[in-house]
């Protein structure tokens, strides 16, 4: 996905049909003048449509379609015939996306599944007939219900990009070299922050024909909950993710507390992030001897499974492809 094409944010401006109004017709033929009444019902107007489809991996599609507006429900008639119902308007996203009314913020789905369909706005109800205000009193009704209107909402679409593994960092991290050494992904690599810009996915094989999905996401830096750098438009995109692969490298200053600043910016974000499995990755280790990783792992943090790695040399990526595929798959009821 490239930089101008990864779009993960679209506001529309969606307006559903309006419903049809019913008839008043009264029932004619050769042998009668003026029968009873047989006024049918109006159609529904159209509704707007979110739709999941697994061909979308960005809302790009959606980027420049800032209006989409359903058509109106038909008239009803006679013979007790209802109207036609507006046409549907389908918006075709990525598995992922949310959609919430820009308004009230109100959350009004989230697309999970390929085909998975959500009715984000209503189109407004057919009137009815006059064939249903008949009574004893009333013999022949000559009015009938106007359709109701449809509505109009500004909706944004949020993505999230869903994901086993979410890839966290600073810049330079060496997460997209990562990426690109695990799975076929090709992302940007280069030795200046923010090289990433979008995140990246890949599907990185392991043994026995099995796979998981990974995700880098643009890296963080102290603040970014705050909305600095990137700030929360990338942050977001962790959320969906079920590990959390936490990236630093062996030449940072001090690996604990770079890797501290990273779990306090997702913390300030959202701290149920943190109840998600994480792991600490030290990458570019191939320049460590036997002596110097034993003193890092001194000074690492507690209670967080750690490995030294090095996507370059190849080092340690065999034994953590193993620890990520036993926690995506951890089964707790399984255990004696």
């Amino acid at each position: 996905m490239s930089g101008s094409n990864f779009i993960d944010y679209v506001k529309i401006n969606c307006k559903s049909g309006n419903g049809g109004p019913g008839s008043s017709h009264l029932y004619r033929d050769k042998l009668t003048a003026m029968g009873g009444p047989d006024g049918g019902d109006g159609g529904r107007g159209g509704h707007i449509i979110l739709r999941g489809d697994i061909q979308h991996w960005t809302l790009l599609n959606l980027k420049y379609q800032k209006h989409v507006k359903a058509t109106h429900g038909a008239s009803g008639s006679g013979s007790t015939s209802t109207g036609a119902e507006g046409e549907d308007k389908y918006l075709h996203v990525p598995i992922g996306t949310i959609a919430k009314d820009v308004e009230t913020g109100e959350i009004l789905g989230e697309i999970m599944e390929d085909g998975q369909e959500i009715i984000i706005v209503r189109g407004g109800k057919g009137g009815l007939g006059n064939a249903h205000f008949k009574n004893s009193v009333r013999q022949t009704p000559r009015y009938a219900q106007k359709g109701l209107g449809g509505s109009e909402v500004w909706i944004l679409l949020e993505l999230k990009v869903l994901a086993d593994v979410g890839l966290v960092g600073f810049p330079n991290a060496g997460k997209s070299t990562l990426l690109s050494v695990l799975s076929a992904a090709k992302p940007e690599i280069a030795n200046y922050p923010f090289t990433t810009l979008v995140p990246n996915l890949g599907i990185v094989s392991h043994r026995e024909d099995q796979s998981f999905v990974m995700a880098d996401i643009p890296g963080i830096i102290e603040g970014a909950s705050e909305g600095k750098g990137l700030g929360l438009r990338f942050l977001r995109h962790i959320e969906r993710n079920s590990i959390l692969l936490f990236l630093v490298p062996s030449d940072s200053n001090d690996i604990k507390k770079e890797y501290d600043i990273l779990e306090n910016e997702i913390r300030k974000y959202n701290p149920e992030l943190l109840d998600k499995e994480r792991i600490l990755a030290i990458s570019k280790s191939d320049m460590l001897d036997d002596e110097l990783i034993q003193e890092i792992k001194e000074t690492l943090p507690e209670g967080i499974p750690s490995l030294f790695i090095s996507s370059v040399a190849q080092k340690g990526l065999s034994e953590l492809k193993d620890t990520l595929w036993k926690k995506i798959n951890y089964d707790p009821f399984k255990e004696v």
